[in-house]
């Protein structure tokens, strides 16, 4: 019987996503690269591949339910962990006053509503599983702790659309911190390897002590 732990990892062809894939295939799991684009997909397999690591590529669109549908469908070995990190932001820093609703629903269709349809598809084959983990990639910005605080860079931020969609999936969720990728601009003060420690340390964990919790490598995030 192949013992090997298979793990789903949506938005994974570049950024943190990639970097667990990296990271987790090293530590022997089988890694499933959900990607919107099958070809970028398929490139980041093939570079992690050529590093020793197990993969396969997976369209996935989180947006689209037939997509979710038949990557789940593709996907015939079984399934022992999902981490939902797939994400966008397209706020750019406009006024909430001014941030567009079409603005905002991009920004949930893709953060809370693909998450959530994500999830109901593909939990069959998770409970199929010895112990099947779900690990969601959230942000500090979603803390309405954090963003109430006036000494919190987060009260400054401008991305109402963004924050509102991430504190929509706070109720199981990581908080990698700002991270040094394209996706958060460049400049953040974790570099990539740093980020994603906390998830990588819950996808190997014997036990998930931490289930039900909003937290990083710092430990628990208020809400």
């Amino acid at each position: 019987m192949d013992m090997t732990i298979k793990t789903l990892i949506t938005g994974a062809d570049r950024g943190m996503g990639y970097e667990l894939a990296l990271e987790l295939g090293l530590k022997g799991q089988y890694i499933y690269i959900g990607s919107r684009n099958l070809a970028r997909g398929q490139a980041a397999v093939a570079r992690l591949e050529a590093a020793g690591v197990q993969a396969q590529a997976v369209q996935l669109d989180v947006t689209e339910h037939e997509s979710i549908v038949a990557a789940k469908a593709s996907i015939t070995a079984g399934l022992d962990i999902l981490i939902n990190n797939a994400g966008i932001a397209v706020d750019h820093e406009t006024k909430p006053s001014e941030l567009s609703l079409d603005a905002i629903r991009q920004d949930f269709n893709v953060n809370y509503f693909g998450l959530i349809d994500v999830t109901q598809v593909f939990l069959p084959l998770l409970r199929e599983a010895p112990a099947g983990w779900i690990i969601n990639i959230s942000s500090a910005v979603g803390s309405l702790t954090l963003a109430s605080d006036a000494s919190t860079s987060i009260r400054k931020l401008q991305a109402s659309g963004y924050q509102a969609s991430k504190s929509a999936v706070n109720m199981f969720t990581v908080n990698p911190g700002w991270v040094d990728t394209s996706f958060g601009g460049g400049g953040g003060n974790r570099i990539v390897k740093v980020g994603v420690a906390q998830t990588v340390e819950l996808a190997t964990s014997d036990a998930l002590t931490d289930s039900g919790t909003f937290s990083d490598i710092d430990g628990i995030v208020p809400w």
